[in-house]
């Protein structure tokens, strides 16, 4: 099982590598843990079935982009004592077909059967020389 998440405020999969490499350099400047973690206030029913072998999926600008292994479903609580979910991702981004998502608040199950496939080290490499748009535009005329 997987999850799949809106990345707000982040137009393109550039942004978001550029973004993840940025809190990656911080973590280590303060010497805390290098990990990658979106905070949420519901720990999913089926943890044990994402800790597994399930990735968070990104909707980017109205489609999924790509994924990132999820190593850890971690519970906590915030400053007022209100449990919280940290979803701890591997650093890995990985590229995937662009897939057409409806706006939608917080994090959703995807199961694997419906999720978008992996771009392949070629494509991948061919769509890195790209805007995402343009990506998106190829992959909608079944050019790439």
């Amino acid at each position: 099982m997987h999850l799949i998440k809106l990345c707000v405020g982040v137009d393109t999969l550039d942004e978001l590598r550029a973004y993840q490499t940025l809190r990656l350099e911080n973590a280590r400047k303060l010497g805390v843990p290098e990990e990658l973690v979106h905070r949420t206030r519901q720990m999913p029913k089926k943890h044990r079935d994402i800790e597994d072998s399930g990735s968070l999926y990104w909707v980017i600008k109205g489609a999924i982009r790509a994924r990132q292994k999820i190593l850890q479903l971690r519970p906590e609580e915030d400053s007022e004592g209100k449990s919280l979910c940290c979803i701890v991702f591997d650093h890995a981004l990985i590229d995937t077909r662009a897939q057409p998502r409806r706006p939608f608040q917080g994090w959703r199950y995807l199961h694997p059967n419906d999720a978008p496939a992996d771009l392949s080290d070629d494509e991948s490499a061919a769509a890195g020389n790209i805007s995402s748009e343009m990506r998106a535009a190829l992959e909608e005329l079944a050019l790439l």
